[in-house]
C-alpha cells in the first residue's frame, strides 16, 4: 500500500494488484515445446492462506524480500547476543540484545512464526518492517537496527527504552501540571507529524506505545511500536477498523477514514494527560464507540476548572468530530498552548489525576455478574436498608434515580466521593444507559460504594461460578455464566477476562483472584492493550444493527 512498493521487491502481484505469472527460464520454454508424458499426479488441493498449519508453519518466509537496513542474511546471533526477558506480547516477546562488537544494550522482538495464523498478521509483519526502515532518524522515534529471520521467528533489533512508560513517569512524580502535558503533547504531535511527511499513517496512537529513551529526568520520550501503521497516498481513504477503542476516532468506526485520526488519538492522549481518564468511557466497547460517535467532552470535571483556556481549546480542536476542521499536526505544534508551553502553568494538577491515571476503575461484566448474584442473597435486613436508601435518593418517586438525586442522596449519608467520580460510577452501573438508576443498578451501585467488605457475600458470589465445587472457576463455567439470552458467550470477552483476572496465568481463576477482582475493579489502561480486528469488525455490525452508526453512501460503499 502506497510507499510499502518501495521496499519490497520481487512481489508476485503487480503494481495494479493482479498476480503475474514469473517469465518461464529458456531451460523451461525448451522443456515446454517438447510433447509430454501425461502423468497422473494426486490432486493436491491449493493451500488456505489462512489456514493455521500453513501461515504459521515453520518454513514461512515472512520478510520476502523487504530490504531493510541493508539485507541482513546473516543468523542474529552472529551479532548479537539475547538476554532477559523484557515483555511479552500478543506474537512475541521482547529480549534484552547485546551487540557482540560494541556491547551495545539494545532490544529484540522476536515474533513466533506460528503466532502469525493469517496472511493478515504476516502482512503486518512485512509492513511494519518496511515502515521502521522507512522512517527517516527521529528523535522520538525508537530506530530499528536490523531485521533477521530464521526458521522459527522474525527479530527485529531496535533501541532499547528503559525509561519506562509515559503514564508510569508521571504516577512516580510528585509534581506535575499543564507545563509537563504540554511537553509531551509536543511530542506526541511531533511523531505524527513526522510520520503523515512520510506517508505513513500510525493508527496506533496511545500512551503504551511511548516509551522513555533512559530515566534521566530529561530523557527523550519515544514511539516505539508500528504494528498498524501503513504506508497511505493524499486522499487514499481507508475502511478497517485498527486500533485501541478509547483512542478511536469517529470515521474509523464508520470505516471510512484518513491520516487525520491520528490526530484524534493525539487529542485522547492530551485530555487524559489533563485530567487522568479518557473522555470517551464506558464499561463495553459497544458503550465506548457510541459515546465516541456522540462526541460529548466533559470539561466540567476535576481538576477542569483549573485548566487553563487555551489547553482546552486545543483538545476541543484535535477531538473535532469532522475531521476536516480537525487540526493537522503542524497546526497543533504551532497552537499557542504548545507555543507557550514555558508559560504554561506549572501548578499541580492534584493527585486526583496521578490517582486515576495510576488506577481507573470500571465493572467489567464478570463482575456486573457477581455483584447482581450477590445482591439476589443479600439478606432481609440488609436488602430493607438499600430500598429504604433507594426510596429516601428517588425523590420524585418515579422508580429511578437520576445523577442529581444520586449526587444528593450520596452527599446526605456522608459520602466523600467527588462528583466527577460519582457521574463515572453512574455511568459503570448505568446498564441501559437511560441516565437514571433502576433498583438493580442502584443495588449495584450501594454495593461497589461499600467495597464488598462482608466475605460471606463474596464466597456466596464465588460458588454461584464454582459449579463443581472445585475452588476455582474454570472457563466453562465462566462461559455458561455469563451466556447470553441465545446461550452463546464470546470467546474473546472470556479470554479478555481470564486475561485480566487469572493473575498467576494457570487458566483458571481461584478464590484469591476473584475477591482482587471484585475489590480492585478493571484497569482501563489494560482495555486498551487489548486488540482484535474480528472484534472489532463485530463490534462495527451491532453499531449498524441498532442505528448508532450511520453511514453515508461512501462510507457503506467500502464497508461493502
Amino acid at each position: 500500500m502506497g510507499n510499502t512498493c518501495a521496499c519490497l521487491a520481487g512481489n508476485p502481484k503487480d503494481l495494479d494488484g493482479k498476480q503475474k505469472k514469473p517469465s518461464p527460464r529458456p531451460q523451461q520454454q525448451q522443456q515446454q515445446q517438447q510433447p509430454k508424458t501425461r502423468q497422473h499426479k494426486p490432486h493436491r488441493p491449493r493451500p488456505n492462506p489462512f489456514a493455521e498449519d500453513t501461515i504459521g508453519s515453520p518454513s514461512l518466509h515472512v520478510l520476502k524480500d523487504v530490504v531493510p537496513l541493508g539485507r541482513h542474511r546473516s543468523r542474529i546471533g552472529d551479532k548479537y547476543v539475547l538476554g532477559s526477558e523484557l515483555g511479552r506480547g500478543e506474537f512475541g516477546i521482547t529480549y534484552l540484545c547485546t551487540d557482540k562488537e560494541t556491547r551495545e544494550a539494545l532490544a529484540c522482538k522476536s515474533i513466533s512464526k506460528r503466532k502469525l495464523r493469517t496472511a493478515v498478521d504476516v502482512e503486518d509483519v512485512r509492513r511494519e518492517v518496511a515502515i521502521m526502515s522507512t522512517l527517516p532518524d527521529h528523535p522520538n522515534i525508537v530506530r530499528l537496527r536490523a531485521a533477521y529471520e530464521d526458521a522459527d521467528a522474525v527479530h527485529l533489533v531496535m533501541e532499547l527504552c528503559e525509561g519506562g512508560e509515559l503514564f508510569d513517569r508521571i504516577v512516580a512524580k510528585g509534581h506535575y501540571s499543564e507545563r509537563a502535558a504540554a511537553a509531551v503533547a509536543r511530542t506526541v504531535a511531533e511523531v505524527v507529524r513526522m510520520c503523515h511527511a512520510n506517508g505513513v499513517m500510525h493508527r496506533d496512537l496511545k500512551p503504551e506505545n511511548f516509551l522513555y529513551a533512559n530515566k534521566k529526568e530529561n530523557s527523550p520520550l519515544k514511539a516505539i511500536d508500528f504494528g498498524l501503521s501503513v504506508f497511505f497516498r493524499p486522499g487514499e481513504r481507508f475502511s478497517e477498523i485498527v486500533g485501541s477503542p478509547y483512542y478511536m476516532a469517529p470515521e474509523v468506526l464508520r470505516r471510512n477514514y484518513g491520516p487525520e485520526i491520528d490526530i484524534w488519538s493525539a487529542g485522547v492522549i492530551l485530555y487524559i494527560l489533563l485530567c487522568g481518564v479518557p473522555p470517551f468511557w464506558a464499561e463495553t466497547e459497544q458503550g465506548v464507540a457510541r459515546a465516541i460517535l456522540r462526541g460529548a467532552i466533559d470539561f466540567q470535571r476535576e481538576p477542569w476548572p483549573q485548566v487553563s483556556e487555551s489547553a482546552k481549546s486545543l483538545v476541543k480542536q484535535m477531538l473535532d468530530p469532522d475531521p476536516k476542521r480537525r487540526l493537522t499536526a503542524q497546526q497543533v505544534l504551532e497552537h499557542s498552548w504548545l507555543q507557550n508551553a514555558k508559560k504554561a502553568s506549572n501548578v499541580p494538577l492534584g493527585d486526583i489525576v496521578r490517582a486515576r491515571l495510576k488506577q481507573f476503575s470500571v465493572m467489567n461484566r464478570f463482575k456486573k455478574k457477581a455483584m447482581r448474584v450477590i445482591a439476589e442473597h443479600l439478606s432481609i435486613e440488609e436488602v430493607e436498608v438499600i430500598r429504604d436508601m433507594f426510596k429516601l435518593m428517588d425523590t420524585d418517586n418515579n422508580g429511578k434515580v437520576s445523577f442529581e438525586e444520586l449526587k444528593t442522596g450520596l452527599q446526605k449519608v456522608g459520602s466523600q466521593l467527588a462528583e466527577s467520580e460519582m457521574k463515572l460510577l453512574m455511568e459503570a452501573a448505568d446498564v441501559d444507559g437511560n441516565g437514571a438508576l433502576d433498583y438493580g443498578e442502584f443495588v449495584a451501585v450501594i454495593i461497589h460504594l461499600q467495597r464488598l467488605s462482608n466475605d460471606e457475600h463474596l464466597r456466596r458470589a464465588f460458588m454461584f461460578f464454582d459449579k463443581d465445587g472445585s475452588n476455582f472457576i474454570e472457563l466453562d463455567e465462566l462461559s455458561e455464566a455469563l451466556a447470553d439470552e441465545s446461550g452463546q458467550t464470546d470467546i474473546n470477552v472470556l479470554h479478555d477476562i481470564l486475561r485480566e483476572v487469572d493473575t498467576d496465568q494457570d487458566g483458571r481463576i481461584s478464590y484469591e483472584e476473584f475477591v482482587a477482582m471484585m475489590k480492585a475493579g478493571t484497569d482501563w489502561r489494560k482495555a486498551s492493550r487489548q486488540y482484535s480486528r474480528e472484534r472489532f469488525k463485530s463490534l462495527s455490525m451491532n453499531l449498524m444493527k441498532d442505528g448508532s452508526l450511520s453511514m453515508g453512501k461512501e462510507a457503506t460503499d467500502l464497508y461493502a
